[in-house]
């Protein structure tokens, strides 16, 4: 599965002319993750340059990309899925992260955010592969699912970080999450080279801290979820949290005139086929905010925003209904709304 198309339209906010109280920024942009990146950076009392921290964010999504991506055949994730070994494999401080987290909103969520539909992802023709049918046959996709299942068909150590193989058939893929993880790395790089506030954006997914630099808190664009346009459902302001929003509107595919999301149903194995068509999550992190959108995505709007209600998350759904769309907000993400209206 590709890493998910943006899903946000972010509101950057230039630089005032300078002054004596200007706050200088720093823009940084690029390409990773089959998707771009943007960086806005309050440079405050930091001695790096832009120069620099170009070089190092690239360099640190360059580490992201072959940890965990599985277009790259000697990622250390397509390593893994690739060995048909049950014995216990050492993996990598990042990797073993990036799982710690996975299993915790696998576990908060019932099963619905699985990073073992590999196998899955490729037979729907979301991942690599490109000479998929457009629709794979059923007996194929029940014999998938019997290597798909992260609390049944996976072990994970986290000291030392090891992942185990119960099934030897089993494939990961942290599309759904690693994303989120790239965006949390960059915001680390800037930190330190002593940068304190920022926004950091990834294919939509995103994290900030402190102010713009007319400081006020960082304003994002929540995208209407229809694929002809481009244009913004909701405003909301954003400090010290990450961002992320999940839809059917980006990455799917048609057959026989329906559309097939990108998103699978862990339990069915087939792409979620219901009325949500995009969650937006407001978290302490992006990857957690990734991970999150996508599995409240897989739940559908009752489900997911029960669940939302009883962990006190920040979350925004827009619903199909009677061809409009309609928005319901969590208890905790109305604060973000109230905020951008002020």
């Amino acid at each position: 599965m590709r890493f998910l198309v943006t899903a946000l339209v972010l509101l950057f906010v230039t630089a005032c002319v300078p002054n004596e109280n200007s706050r200088d920024e720093i823009v940084l942009a690029g390409k990773t993750m089959g998707t771009t990146y943007n960086v806005k950076a309050i440079k405050g009392s930091s001695k790096a340059t832009q120069k620099d921290l170009q070089e190092q964010v690239d360099e640190a999504l360059l580490a992201v990309n072959k940890a965990m991506s599985n277009w790259d055949k000697a990622s250390e994730v397509s390593r893994f899925n690739k060995s048909t070994s049950t014995e216990w494999t050492p993996i990598s401080r990042d990797f073993s992260i990036v799982m710690r987290e996975a299993l915790r909103i696998h576990n908060q969520t019932g099963g619905r955010f699985d990073v073992t539909l590999a196998p899955l992802i490729e037979l729907w023709g979301f991942g690599p592969k490109q000479d998929t049918p457009p629709e794979p046959d059923p007996i194929e996709v029940r014999e998938a699912l019997a290597s798909v299942g992260m609390s049944t068909m996976l072990e994970f150590e986290t000291d030392p970080p090891a992942l185990r193989k119960v099934n030897p058939d089993t494939a990961v893929n942290l599309s759904a999450i690693a994303k989120g993880f790239g965006v949390d790395k960059v915001a680390l790089v800037l930190e330190q080279n002593g940068i304190n506030e920022y926004l950091v954006e990834i294919g939509g997914d995103l994290v900030t801290k402190g102010n713009n630099s007319k400081n006020e808190p960082w304003a994002v664009g929540i995208e209407k979820p229809d694929s002809t346009t481009r244009t913004v459902q909701q405003i909301v302001r954003v400090s010290d949290k990450g961002l992320a929003t999940s839809g059917d509107y980006r990455n799917y595919k048609e057959v026989e005139g329906k559309r097939l999301s990108h998103i699978l149903d862990a339990v069915t194995g087939r792409p979620i086929d219901h009325k949500l068509a995009s969650v937006t999550v407001i978290a302490d992190s992006a990857m957690r905010a990734d991970g999150l959108a996508t599995a409240l995505f897989a739940m559908g709007d009752e489900r997911g925003m029960a669940l939302a209600e009883r962990e006190g998350m920040a979350v925004f759904f827009i619903v199909r209904e009677n061809n409009r769309f309609i928005t319901r907000s969590s208890s905790a993400f109305r604060k973000f709304e109230q905020s951008a209206k002020n």
